[in-house]
């Protein structure tokens, strides 16, 4: 198992959007994450900064394949086509990125 966090900005004028869509995510969307061997997802809001902090437990064998699988999925695309209008990506983000990867330097169970 792999613990991974991201992070990225969202709009303020979208902030509202981006939570009602979190209220309610489609049962495929979760449905593709958990296929997609992601545990203990969670995203995190800090205000009034509007950062959103993502967090999540990779249990598979392949990131990139299943990664390539969610992104590849057309009903995740859709979802995307609502999401990514309500983010600010940092400027600083590794080529390929949209959230930026976070390194782990700390972890207690």
């Amino acid at each position: 198992m792999q613990r991974m966090g991201m992070v990225i900005g969202v709009q303020p004028d979208k902030l509202d959007t981006y939570k009602e869509l979190h209220r309610a995510v489609w049962p495929e969307i979760l449905d593709l994450i958990s296929r997609c061997n992601i545990q203990n997802y969670s995203i995190f809001l800090k205000e009034p900064e509007n950062l959103l902090f993502g967090y999540w437990e990779y249990h598979g064998t392949d990131f990139s394949a299943d990664m390539a699988k969610m992104a590849a999925d057309e009903r995740n695309q859709e979802w995307w086509s609502f999401c990514i209008p309500c983010q600010k990506p940092f400027e600083t983000r590794k080529d390929g990125e949209w959230w930026a990867m976070m390194e782990e330097v700390f972890h207690l169970d």
